[in-house]
């Protein structure tokens, strides 16, 4: 049995707010990583909280063993599809803790990438009836699609991670989900970020409707994972091993024994992925080690 242990505390964001119109006139682009000391294993996800906890957490774990990075991937947790009960659209919204990373990408977003870490903007349901699954055509996914590319080029960021949680479709007469949205909205988006990372919370309606009227858009995906901390669940997509995570773990509250486990699973059956949530801002230097050890053949350092 798996237990979703997900655990999200996001300041509320039922209003309408002027966020919903994005001033997309300025370009952040990101700033050319410095080469990472190499290192061989599967790439490392972390899931930042970023209401209570930092994005440079991602930054302050190495290797001991050659310095490398900890963690290859760094996703901002998260930016909301919102509705607009007016005009009856969806929106890409920020509540003021993701606001505060973007316009604040010099110290929050570059340092990492410097590092050679990818930085990611997940984006969730709000509990508005608005999800990536009941765009009502393919005209109103590709707009919603246009929000999320224009915000990876404005602040300079690495991709989107699509996580489809809380949209509680029909609330203010939204639809159910339809067959057709999010194959579109994918379509579209990777249309506009040809070499942009797109990832998949292995989650909610729109993970399982990823075919549609003959095109599967499963192969424009770069990542899937395993949704269920302290578990091992192959992503039901047709990716190759090496772009999947079946581990899943949440790191202070997965143990460091099953957190182990889950690694040298991952590498015994040839996984590419390992995914980890709610890295905050203590030492967690043993539970981090804990799975490097197993990936990487490492102890992990923690830097502060």
């Amino acid at each position: 049995m798996f237990t979703l242990v997900r655990s999200r505390v996001r300041t509320a964001a039922l209003a309408l707010s002027a966020v919903a119109a994005l001033a997309f006139g300025t370009t952040g682009a990101a700033a050319a990583p410095a080469p990472a000391p190499a290192k061989q294993g599967p790439t490392s996800v972390a899931y930042i909280e970023v209401n209570n906890n930092s994005m440079l957490n991602a930054g302050k774990y190495t290797l001991a063993n050659g310095g490398g990075n900890a963690f290859d991937v760094a996703v901002i947790f998260a930016a909301n599809i919102n509705y607009d009960t007016s005009t009856k659209a969806a929106y890409l919204y920020f509540n003021e803790n993701v606001q505060r990373v973007l316009d604040n990408a010099a110290t929050e977003i570059r340092p990492l990438q410097q590092k050679g870490i990818k930085v990611v903007l997940s984006v969730l349901g709000n509990h508005q009836g608005a999800g990536f699954a009941n765009f009502p055509s393919q005209q109103s996914a590709s707009a919603f699609a246009k929000q999320m590319s224009d915000t990876v080029v404005k602040y300079g960021l690495d991709g989107i991670d699509f996580d489809d949680e809380y949209a509680e479709y029909g609330n203010n007469g939204t639809a159910q989900p339809n067959d057709s949205s999010f194959v579109h909205l994918v379509t579209a988006l990777r249309a506009n970020m040809p070499d942009k990372i797109i990832s998949l919370y292995n989650i909610g309606p729109a993970a399982s409707r990823l075919s549609y009227g003959g095109v599967d858009v499963s192969s424009k995906f770069d990542y899937a994972w395993n949704p269920y901390y302290g578990t091992w669940q192959v992503p039901g997509i047709a990716l190759p091993k090496s772009k999947l995570s079946p581990a899943a773990v949440e790191i202070g509250r997965t143990s460091q024994s099953t957190a182990a486990d889950l690694a040298r699973r991952t590498v015994s059956e040839g996984y590419g992925v390992y995914l980890t949530y709610n890295l905050d801002g203590a030492d967690r230097s043993a539970d981090v080690s804990a799975f490097t050890r197993e990936l990487y053949g490492s102890d992990a350092v923690h830097t502060p």
